[in-house]
């Protein structure tokens, strides 16, 4: 557990340092706000010439002093060190050299090493603060407004602000910068071998089971189902499998019966053998850094 907390450090570290590089030689030399308390912060670096990692920790301090009172005391240490880290990098970077102007550039590669270092504070259930708790706090006292709404109310301000300082093609490339980043951000706590579930509705089920079974090794699960129009009843065989084994499966399906009616849809995430396995205390680890 010791070695485990280490790693979750130095990943919080690591990723804190790579946030700011993202900032510090893309972002912000450009003007571009990818929403948030850093947006935030570099629209005012403009305005008002005050440095952007200081004032990002200046809108942290009194958002985690509301989130304990209002929320409870359940940040935890990761969250604080993630918050103040990530200052503290963007004002030990600053001075790093500009690697481009090109707005577009800036806001596809900032984007992108953002929600690279940002990913790995998440993937340690830690975040950085600031739109997060700030969204938080607005669920509090509007329950009517979800965390995510939450977030996505604050960014639109953010980069509202951006256009309205500024202009609003830096608005306009501040959105591919988010979008960008949230990508990336998936990407890393996630991976990009996304799985897929496949719902297979035929005549020759029975089949069908055997081979998915014997060919892919793959296991299975039924529903009963009944046909809206015709009113017969049928089973329904879901299967969950990997991105690369799809072109496997649906061969293995229209070699039994070509008339097979098949849906697939993108899974984010599946747990089980077979794919991730998640212990009973890291599953608790992930409530507890959700809470």
């Amino acid at each position: 557990m010791k070695l485990k907390s280490v790693l979750d450090y130095g990943q919080i570290i690591i990723g804190c340092f790579v946030a700011s590089i993202g900032l510090t030689m893309f972002l912000v030399p450009n003007k571009i706000a990818a929403g948030g308390v850093s947006g935030l912060a570099t629209v005012l670096h403009y305005l008002l010439g005050v440095p952007v990692g200081w004032t990002m920790l200046a809108f942290n301090i009194p958002l985690f002093i509301a989130g304990v009172v209002f929320l409870g005391s359940g940040f935890g240490a990761k969250t604080i060190l993630g918050t103040l880290l990530l200052s503290i990098f963007t004002e030990l970077t600053k001075n790093f050299p500009v690697l481009t102007r090109d707005l577009l550039l800036s806001s596809v590669y900032g984007g992108i090493v953002l929600g690279l270092g940002l990913g790995l504070v998440f993937r340690t259930r830690a975040s950085t603060g600031g739109s997060d708790v700030a969204a938080m706090l607005i669920h509090h006292f509007l329950p009517s407004v979800s965390i995510g709404q939450g977030i996505l109310l604050i960014d639109f301000f953010v980069i509202a602000l951006n256009g309205i300082s500024f202009n609003w093609e830096l608005a306009m490339y501040s959105w591919i910068a988010l979008y960008v980043s949230s990508k990336v951000i998936d990407i890393v706590q996630e991976g990009i071998n996304y799985a897929k579930a496949v719902y297979i509705i035929s005549d020759r089920n029975e089949e069908i089971q055997k081979r998915i079974l014997e060919d892919l090794g793959r296991g299975i699960t039924l529903f009963e189902a009944k046909g809206g129009y015709t009113g017969e009843e049928k089973k329904v065989v879901m299967c969950a499998i990997t991105r690369l084994e799809l072109p496997k499966l649906k061969n293995t399906i229209w070699d039994v019966d070509p008339r097979a009616f098949i849906i697939v849809h993108d899974v984010h995430e599946v747990l089980g053998e077979g794919f991730t396995h998640v212990s009973y205390n890291d599953h608790q680890d992930k409530i507890r850094g959700m809470r």
